[in-house]
């Protein structure tokens, strides 16, 4: 007889969707103006020339060119050159 399940048997069944963050574009990658480079939660790389930031920290390049990471003062930089 089928019934429903009372009190703390019915707490699984969900699962949230996965966040798909992480580099999008490598060293050395040609990409078009507003190509995402970066998706990240807080600022792990920091945007450099031609990299713009988002309101989620997501990176992308404002102008055509070539993806570079760099370090400057101890802070991992995304440029587009």
């Amino acid at each position: 007889m089928a019934r429903k399940r009372g009190g703390s048997g019915a707490k699984n069944g969900r699962d949230s969707n996965p966040n798909y963050l992480g580099i999008k574009a490598s060293d050395g990658a040609i990409v078009k103006a507003g190509t995402i480079i970066a998706r990240q939660r807080g600022t792990n790389i920091h945007p450099g020339t031609n990299v713009g930031c988002g309101g989620d920290y997501t990176l992308f390049a404002l102008k055509d060119g070539k993806v570079t990471f760099h370090n400057r003062r101890g802070r991992k930089l995304a440029s587009v050159v």
